[in-house]
């Protein structure tokens, strides 16, 4: 969607966040996204300059993107996990290159951005060595707190309530 909007290809994109749960409250985060335009690499807030696109329809839009492609296909979407795991394959493959990040689901602990421990959440990390580490000290700003806080919550309550189903059983 950002590619789209400023007029480059996928690839000039980087560095784009997805924060939390893979459900309807997952939060896209450009805050500490870059582009290449013209040569020059640039962040998206400043490349696009419409801080309501980017907290408004690209969030939701990119939140309901699962439901939109079995809407549309009426199918599952299974491909698109399947390319998310070849993705993920690659980036531990492969690694990050310098000054790159990913996001990659995993266990919360030790993470530095006040999401509780023992959770599978989504968040920024490098890859060296087939080794994954968080992206240490990025700056958290309120909107982004807020959407992180709420799909932390989310994924809070789905353990509980499958621990709760596990011991019933």
């Amino acid at each position: 969607m950002i590619a789209l909007k400023l007029g480059v290809t996928a690839n000039d994109v980087k560095n784009v966040i997805i924060w939390g749960n893979h459900s309807s409250t997952q939060y896209p985060d450009v805050n500490h996204a870059k582009v290449k335009l013209q040569g020059k690499e640039v962040g998206v807030y400043e490349a696009l300059k419409d801080d309501s696109w980017l907290k408004g329809e690209f969030v939701t839009t990119v939140q309901q993107r699962g439901a939109a492609v079995i809407k549309a296909r009426k199918l599952s979407s299974a491909m698109s996990a399947a390319k998310a795991i070849c993705d993920h394959v690659r980036d531990i493959w492969f690694g990050t290159p310098e000054g790159e990040f990913v996001s990659m689901g995993v266990i919360s602990d030790g993470n530095s951005y006040g999401v509780p421990d023992d959770l599978l959440y989504s968040f920024p990390v490098v890859i060296k060595n087939k080794t994954w580490k968080f992206v240490e000290g990025l700056p958290i700003n309120d909107f982004s707190r807020e959407k992180m806080d709420l799909t932390a919550k989310e994924l809070t309550e789905e353990k509980e309530s499958a621990f709760e189903f596990l011991s019933s059983a």
